[in-house]
């Protein structure tokens, strides 16, 4: 198992010394989901919720988030990113939102958390746009499914080798 890299010599936090790193091209994929009642995926889907267009501002809010995560997250450096969209899968049997990040930059240090931010606080903006009206709504499934770039390397996560092949 790795060592956590957090602490300094008194064994207290820090934020990890990353100028020495060669700066790489790097990516990160997260998924997140969110069910409902099927008549607020409905209501969703034709846009007829009060607060506006859920996907739309839920898009924009991800977005948002990933390029801010430095200020959330207390370790978490402040990186350029080169490039973020947050997409929406509707599955209307299950009556939920799959919510996928695909986050880059070229740096020091990877985008995996500006991705499960970016995920996080979009899946969250449409609980906020539509709890008026179903305050059962539940997001899960917050993951990483493949990272690229940095010493580390490459991960992908087991089942899901297919899904980011497209």
């Amino acid at each position: 198992m790795a060592e956590l890299t957090h602490f300094n010599k008194s064994g207290r936090a820090n934020m990890v010394e990353v100028g020495h790193k060669l700066n790489t091209q790097r990516e990160a994929i997260t998924l997140a989901s969110i069910s409902m009642k099927p008549e607020t995926l409905r209501r969703i889907m034709d846009q007829e919720i009060k607060k506006g267009d859920v996907l739309a501002v839920a898009q924009v809010s991800g977005i948002m988030a990933a390029k801010n995560t430095s200020n959330l997250i207390p370790m978490c450096h402040n990186i350029f990113l080169t490039g973020a969209d947050v997409e929406f899968e509707i599955d209307e049997e299950s009556s939920r939102i799959d919510i996928t990040a695909t986050v880059k930059t070229t740096g020091k240090t990877g985008v995996e958390m500006e991705a499960l931010t970016a995920v996080s606080v979009a899946a969250l903006t449409i609980y906020d746009m539509c709890k008026s009206i179903d305050r059962e709504m539940e997001i899960t499934d917050i993951k990483l499914l493949k990272k690229s770039g940095g010493k580390s390397g490459d991960y992908v996560r087991k089942g899901y080798e297919k899904l980011l092949e497209e």
